[in-house]
């Protein structure tokens, strides 16, 4: 039977253990909160009572029940208060000299059957242990932050934690409404380890200036549903923080240079620029602590219109494929008012096309999105063509066929051939080099990349690529007829993977290698990224839907591009590529989906 555990103990009182302490307090847990200093235990009164307020003003906590959360609370300065405790848990920061010395002084105070906590996110649990006299009893319990609102909590068993002891803190999770994963200490155990080389690696996008902080952001958040953008979150983490969980991985994991940090990162922590702490980080905010983002040196002067100067007159689109994007696409253009020509192979191919274009613009109408006159009037901007030579007085030309540079390269020299000059040529690759398809015409200044993501007529990002030769004016044309589409668009060179998939997919494939290594469960690691990190989907919820193949050829380019042995496909996903185990196209994946 579990443990019952009447009185806690938190040790460091800044965001996260004032957070930890509100956590247990709500629970009906009796809590000793303990600073260094009189003035650090004011400050953590301080936070503790501002979060209870915010709550009480929301409406999510009674007046009466925060009187009653706040009287479970005993503020102490010093490590002695902790002598009648059942379970401490250390929240100060992410030094390993630090914890061990406050460890070995818990040792000496707490009574023998004390269990000892670290809310570490990065450190070894077992090198701080090892401070004890009972390594047996200590265990890494990871909230997350904000820890009061956020569910997920890593328990962490070193190859000494008893049983009894991490049964016991898997029930307290329980009792404290969080959802537990129990793993074995690691560097960044499941969320950190995912999380900060997906970070890492969206700063050295930067630091290449490939894209610029706004469109980095913008593409994962509207890319993939994220909360945040990388280079926000890294400001809402605080780079100094970030910094070290990134050294300590890349130390105690392998040497990584997935985790090795971006030079970047080590310069502007030097340069005091910490993030929403310091009140400047990748952003510059209103004062330090403020969430306000406001415009500095890097901003943007002018958005939308403004920055799409020089742009040409586009009134006419072209648009050359059959498939799903197609006729996404299609729709795009059409109900923004664009004259499109729609070109496919043959009478049938337009007649499905046309039929899907219809299908579509009919569920808007059921759905409320879009009036009857608006579909007919949609519908009566499209003309269906077999043939490319009805392409010739067209403006824009956005090629939508299979992903396969002899068949793009092909069909690009035919529309140079019949393309009048000064035309934009697009291609909606979202994995071949876009300058490869350029140079199979003799205007290659005039061609460019238009990444749609599927479906396109919900999707709200389009990734602009703009080759070395792109000219500005073809890169300003692209970005007012995504202005004009109503979309967001991100600016960003022809490299593997542009934005989205150059980050995405690598966090993926390094999902699968935790797998690959029994370091812990998919369900696991699904619940880790969710709850830990507010991710819309887990990774190997992701991998089933994209497909295994599609992720495996992915990151077969991103490896060949890169040469990094960070980015080499994991085995176990190439093995079940091979054993036809594609996700829900196939019925099995990562999961069976037979049934479902």
């Amino acid at each position: 039977m579990a443990r019952e555990f009447t009185s806690v103990g938190v040790v460091g009182l800044g965001t996260m253990g004032a957070g930890i302490v509100e956590v247990f307090a709500r629970n009906g847990i009796d809590v000793v909160a303990v600073e260094i200093s009189a003035a650090a235990l004011e400050r953590g009164r301080a936070t503790l009572t501002g979060s209870t307020d915010r709550a009480v003003a929301k409406g999510k906590l009674a007046e009466a029940d925060r009187d009653a959360l706040l009287s479970r609370v005993d503020f102490q300065v010093g490590l002695g208060a902790l002598h009648s405790v059942d379970l401490v848990i250390e929240a100060v920061p992410e030094h390993l000299d630090l914890k061990q010395r406050i460890f070995a002084e818990m040792d000496r105070v707490c009574k023998p059957e004390a269990i000892l906590a670290t809310n570490t996110s990065s450190l070894s649990v077992t090198e701080i242990s090892v401070a004890t006299t009972r390594p047996n009893q200590v265990i890494g319990i990871h909230f997350f932050n904000p820890a009061p609102i956020m569910k997920l909590v890593e328990v962490v068993r070193t190859v000494v934690t008893s049983a009894e002891v991490v049964a016991d803190v898997e029930a307290l999770c329980e009792r404290l409404g969080k959802v537990d994963v129990t793993i074995n200490d690691r560097a960044g155990f499941i969320a950190n380890a995912l999380l900060f080389g997906y970070l890492n690696h969206a700063v050295s996008l930067f630091e290449a200036r490939y894209a610029t902080r706004e469109d980095i952001d913008a593409a994962m958040k509207l890319g993939c549903g994220l909360p945040m953008g990388p280079l926000a979150l890294m400001d809402l983490i605080g780079l100094d923080t970030a910094y070290e969980i990134l050294d300590t991985m890349y130390r105690r994991g392998g040497r990584d240079r997935r985790h090795a940090p971006v030079p970047l990162i080590k310069q502007m922590v030097t340069a005091g620029l910490l993030g929403r702490k310091s009140g400047r980080g990748f952003y510059t905010y209103e004062r330090p602590g403020s969430p306000k983002v406001v415009p500095d040196e890097q901003t943007p002067v002018a958005t939308g219109a403004a920055l799409a100067d020089g742009a040409r007159a586009i009134a006419k689109i072209g648009i050359v494929g059959s498939g799903t994007m197609a006729t996404g696409i299609i729709e795009v253009f059409a109900r923004a008012g664009y004259e499109v020509i729609s070109v496919t192979r043959g009478a049938e191919q337009s007649a499905k096309v046309c039929e899907a274009v219809k299908t579509s613009l009919n569920k808007g109408v059921v759905r409320g999105k879009l009036s009857e006159a608006d579909r007919d009037a949609a519908l009566g901007r499209v003309t269906w063509s077999a043939t490319l030579d009805h392409l010739v007085d067209v403006d824009l030309v956005v090629e939508t066929v299979v992903e396969e540079l002899s068949v793009k390269k092909a069909l690009f020299a035919s529309l140079d051939e019949i393309c009048k000059p000064g035309v934009v040529l697009a291609t909606t690759t979202s994995s071949l080099p876009v300058i490869d398809v350029a140079m199979a015409t003799q205007r290659p200044a005039d061609v460019i990349g238009l990444h749609f993501f599927n479906p396109a007529p919900i999707m709200p990002l389009v990734e602009i690529v703009q080759t070395i030769r792109t000219s500005a004016d073809t890169t300003a044309t692209a970005r007012a007829v995504c202005a004009a589409l109503g979309k967001t668009s991100v600016v960003c060179g022809d490299r593997s993977g542009f934005v989205v998939n150059a980050l995405l997919f690598p966090y993926l494939n390094d999902a699968v290698k935790m797998l690959e290594a029994s370091y812990s469960t998919a369900d696991d690691i699904d619940h880790a990224m969710k709850l830990g990190c507010g991710y819309p989907m887990g990774p190997f919820e992701l991998l089933d839907v994209v497909g295994l193949d599609v992720a495996l050829a992915i990151q077969r380019e991103l490896y060949l591009e890169l040469r990094e042995p960070g980015f080499a496909p994991a085995p176990l996903l190439e093995h079940l590529v091979t054993a036809g185990y594609l996700g829900r196209k196939s019925g099995r994946g990562f999961r069976d989906h037979t049934n479902r």
